[in-house]
């Protein structure tokens, strides 16, 4: 049984107005806010909503819009909800009381609080395949209780704009992606654990943004250590060096700890074995995709980071069971 996902596909054959209806329904029933866009009589949007434990996942694209949370909607209800964005798409543009107004571009993350009004435009981007204007973002909602930082310590951070390039920022941005991908595969019980998860790599951004972690859990800093570990070993698995010692030098910590850390969380892999495994995994992928079918065994074993053919043709023997060249041939016959 997956994760609980919603998408405004279904209601298509609605005409524009109510399908607009519906996406806006479905955005606020964590983000409330009055909403409107100037495309009613043409409207398509997607929004994929998945439920993860107390955490709301939203990923969407939809026409340019206008999103305002008035004074009186705030004294006339506040949740306690944080909405956090990172956009992928498109422009957005947040206007607050006595406040510059903030623009926030691709590669952007910013969080915001129910418990002050705002005005946000969503500027969208010509889309090449359809020439129409989109913005497309995903993001999470959850209460401002479950985030072990203090809030006056935020307030010089909420409603600004921050690049996701690199740091917890950019592993933050990575998961996000990641549940967007992953979401219709989820069970009831992975999607509840990966709630809090979601909000500790915010805590921990937050507290690199902040320039201290010293108010956040251990468990919070353990959790976006592993984080940015994984992320750092998917984007090297093509260097043939990459070690758990490589690996914990990278971080400033002993390989010792490092392998503490795997323990605590993950199902049993060693980080050596985590390493072989994706590796072996994206070979695997490689082997079957038929764009790669004229690239060489040996180059693609290569770029995996398993330079040596005899070694490759070995280990993925072990792990699938066949040769790679069995593989590609029945993968692209």
């Amino acid at each position: 049984m997956a994760a609980a996902t919603e998408s405004v596909d279904p209601f298509a054959e609605l005409r524009p107005q109510e399908r607009f209806e519906v996406w806006r329904d479905l955005i606020g029933l964590t983000r409330d806010c009055d909403a409107t866009s100037p495309d009613l009589d043409r409207f398509e949007a997607e929004l994929r909503r998945s439920e993860l434990g107390p955490v709301t996942f939203l990923g969407t694209s939809f026409p340019s819009a206008r999103f305002r949370r008035s004074d009186a909607r705030v004294r006339r209800s506040d949740p306690g909800v944080f909405h956090l964005t990172f956009v992928q798409g498109g422009a957005l543009a947040l206007t607050r009381d006595g406040e510059q107004t903030q623009l926030f571009r691709p590669g952007d993350i910013t969080l915001l609080d129910s418990s002050r009004p705002y005005e946000l435009r969503a500027l969208g981007a010509r889309d090449a395949a359809d020439g129409r204007p989109r913005v497309e973002a995903v993001g999470i909602d959850f209460p401002t209780a479950l985030l072990p930082v203090p809030p006056h310590r935020l307030r010089r951070l909420l409603g600004r704009g921050f690049r996701a390039a690199e740091g917890p920022a950019a592993v933050l941005a990575d998961f996000l992606l990641s549940i967007d991908r992953q979401a219709p595969t989820l069970g009831p019980a992975v999607a509840d654990r990966l709630g809090p998860i979601a909000v500790d790599l915010v805590a921990a951004w937050l507290a690199d943004e902040l320039a201290d972690d010293s108010g956040l859990p251990e468990s919070a800093r353990r959790r976006s250590l592993v984080e940015q570990v994984r992320a750092f070993v998917r984007r090297h698995l093509h260097d043939p060096e990459l070690s758990p010692a490589t690996v914990a030098a990278a971080h400033h910590i002993s390989v010792g700890y490092l392998h503490r850390l795997f323990a605590l969380h993950t199902d049993g892999d060693t980080v050596a074995a985590w390493i072989r495994r994706l590796r072996l995994e994206k070979a695997h992928r490689d082997l079957a995709d038929p764009a790669l079918r004229a690239v060489p065994i040996g180059t693609i074993a290569a770029r995996c980071g398993i330079p040596r053919p005899d070694d490759f043709s070995r280990a993925f023997r072990t792990a699938y069971g066949l040769a790679p060249r069995d593989h590609r041939r029945h993968a692209c016959p």
